[in-house]
């Protein structure tokens, strides 16, 4: 696995104290609902991420920290050793200023949290910044940190990281460890980076896996051998007219500096409008906390709840069938299009105002637009990265995925387009 020159990231040779002092600063004035819970200072170890202020969604544990998802309900429980990824990024000299606030139990695109606040999108005011990693991703946008440890079910890093003009990256499930993770979707979750540039997101990554050997991670291609294709019969359909005429600049503008992309129709993804993904999250979900937990008693969001409730509505053979189908929808993926990146937008609607989504119909029908182009990547098992770019001043995000196991050769072609994009 190639190693990203540590000397081109911006966290380096910064007096770390006073950047600290300089987030909290940032936090009293305008950053009250970002975080659940701040930390106090540690002196970092040395390594990669040294100077590094990484935020934490409230899913993972951090030694002598609660770890509440984004609820009021869970155990109020101090965890006593962090989870693996945490680990990871401190043995790194990553520095972690706190628990980021988030949609409670990650169940939601839209970042909305009724307990702790709604962070305001820091570089559109008045709109949301996306989720559920909502905090972490104004966290970078804010000037707070550098980077941000999420998770992502359906979109999670990528919703926000295009909403807030930021790069998130998925990578495949089995890279990153998700011991010590609170979960929404055994199924679907993913750990990753949300970061400024894909560099940075390349660097968290290898710390976060841990360096996996390419025989566990990576299949054996090149970036150049990658077929870029927007799938006629998906993802672009109800989009916003200014998403659709960025995505069609930016495409543009891509193809001009001799990048090769197809047009064609997708078999497979025929398949794939017809799995009931809805079930994965409320099915693992709801069997996760309802052993600790009432949760028809518990002090929930009504929104999350009603989602949470979906899981009565079918039983284990239900979705043993659903998972069944979701297998042979990877392997007739794997062996139709087994070099191929998927380019879409990453969201098909720009960053929503938090008063467009007062009622439940719009915040539900919003939602699903939000998350319909990222849930791919999770259903597929693969990877998938945003890019942040703008349009008529709108921050938006292009989306690439890939298969499993393709990270670094994605990551690879991702930087090669935003070289692109940025000139």
């Amino acid at each position: 696995m190639t190693q990203p020159k540590s000397s081109n990231f911006a966290w380096q040779d910064r007096n770390l104290i006073a950047k600290w002092k300089s987030a909290l600063d940032i936090i009293d004035s305008k950053g009250q609902a970002v975080f659940t819970e701040l930390f106090d200072y540690v002196e970092p170890q040395q390594g990669p991420l040294n100077g590094a202020i990484v935020s934490i969604k409230d899913l993972f544990q951090v030694e002598g920290y609660k770890t509440q998802a984004g609820s009021v309900f869970i155990s109020q429980q101090l965890a006593e050793q962090d989870s693996t990824a945490v680990a990871q990024l401190r043995k790194a000299g990553a520095s972690f200023l706190g628990h980021t606030n988030m949609t409670e139990l990650a169940y939601s695109g839209l970042g909305l949290n009724p307990h702790y606040g709604t962070p305001d999108n820091p570089i559109k005011a008045g709109r949301i910044t996306g989720g559920s990693t909502s905090g972490g991703a104004a966290s970078i946008a804010l000037g707070i940190a550098d980077a941000a440890l999420g998770t992502d079910t359906g979109g999670s890093l990528r919703i926000p990281a295009a909403f807030c003009g930021l790069t998130g990256f998925k990578p495949s499930q089995q890279t990153v460890s998700r011991k010590g993770c609170l979960p929404l979707s055994d199924s679907l979750d993913s750990v990753g980076p949300i970061a400024k540039t894909v560099e940075e997101c390349e660097l968290l990554w290898q710390v976060l896996s841990g360096t996996t050997t390419s025989s566990e991670t990576e299949k054996s291609s090149d970036a150049d051998e990658l077929r870029i294709v927007v799938p006629s019969n998906f993802g672009m359909n109800d989009l916003d007219a200014l998403v659709e005429e960025g995505f069609a600049e930016k495409l543009a503008q891509l193809e001009a500096a001799g990048v090769v992309v197809e047009r064609r129709f997708i078999d497979a993804l025929e398949v794939y409008k017809t799995l009931p993904v809805w079930q994965f999250s409320a099915f693992e979900s709801q069997a996760f906390y309802s052993q600790d937990y009432d949760l028809e008693k518990a002090d929930i969001d009504p929104r999350v709840a009603s989602r949470l409730a979906r899981a009565k509505t079918i039983n284990a053979e239900d979705f043993q069938q659903t998972q069944a189908a979701r297998k042979a929808f990877i392997k007739q993926v794997s062996e139709a299009e087994p070099n191929t990146v998927f380019l879409l937008p990453t969201v098909a609607v720009a960053a929503p105002k938090l008063s467009d989504l007062e009622l439940d119909s719009e915040y539900d029908r919003l939602n699903l637009l939000c998350l319909r182009n990222t849930s791919l990547a999770n259903v597929l098992n693969g990877c998938s990265i945003s890019l942040p770019f703008r349009f008529k001043q709108e921050p938006m995000g292009l989306l690439l995925t890939a298969g499993n196991g393709m990270d670094q050769v994605l990551l690879d072609l991702a930087k090669k387009l935003e070289s692109i994009l940025r000139r």
